[in-house]
């Protein structure tokens, strides 16, 4: 569903990404951990065009997402992204903020648009607020609502940079509960997470990236956890680091 071949990024003279190969298959949750600036929302958004890349390939169901000619509007309708701090339009009311992507990039109808949107967010748990404003919502709820957006335009994939970072610990489970049951149901998900919890729970695999961008580790969430003696130094350090506490 994913593959990035071999891709590196720099800001300057700075390196981001490093050499990054990763291929997922359709179904994988795979949780993308490691310490802060390692290139890890790098790699996320340059997987939806969101950061170009100046080496490598990148590809999303077989389509070349840094190819100039790739209509990338209509790759990222495919591919759902929730971010950091929700992006919601405060000035458009839950409901408005769950069609307006849907009517515009995939032409549905107010009627359409709506009726899906609402589906979306009956799912996440949020129907007795559709008619609020993003303003009026908990950060949990804020969340919850940018999922169900992201959900209404029907993706194969399923991007997530740091869902829970800026949320409120109360609020951390219930955007969390919302991913396990996504995951729960096959959707191909990509997390950047610092949730080690949601990790062991619903990840198949866990890539592990260093400062620098170099991906350190791409193996399965029961290796990753369970056999820290064949992991590389760097990757015991962090996992000593997070996970005595």
């Amino acid at each position: 569903m994913i593959e990035i071949d071999n891709i590196s990024k720099w800001y300057g003279p700075v390196q981001v990404l490093q050499d990054c190969s990763v291929r997922i298959n359709k179904g994988d949750v795979v949780v993308v951990c490691g310490p802060s600036g390692s290139g890890k929302s790098t790699l996320i958004k340059a997987v939806n065009g969101l950061e170009p890349v100046q080496k490598g390939r990148i590809f999303v169901d077989g389509i070349q997402v840094n190819e100039p000619r790739t209509d990338l509007p209509k790759l990222r309708s495919r591919v759902g992204m929730v971010f950091q701090h929700f992006e919601l339009f405060p000035h458009l009311s839950v409901t408005e903020n769950l069609t307006l992507a849907q009517m515009k990039v995939l032409g549905r109808n107010t009627e359409e648009a709506r009726k899906r949107g609402l589906k979306m967010l009956d799912r996440v748990g949020l129907m007795a607020h559709k008619d609020k404003f993003p303003g009026q919502l908990s950060g949990g709820q804020q969340q919850r609502v940018a999922i169900a957006r992201a959900l209404s335009m029907d993706p194969i994939v399923m991007l997530f940079d740091e869902p829970t970072s800026a949320l409120d610990p109360e609020m951390v489970g219930e955007v969390l509960d919302v991913m396990v049951t996504l995951a729960k149901e096959g959707m191909t998900m990509m997390v950047v997470t610092h949730e080690m919890g949601f990790a062991r729970k619903v990840a198949n695999r866990v890539i592990f990236i260093d400062v620098g961008g170099r991906i350190l580790e791409d193996c399965s969430k029961d290796d990753f956890f369970g056999n820290p003696e064949a992991r590389q130094a760097r990757t015991k350090d962090f996992l000593n680091k997070i996970l005595s506490h």
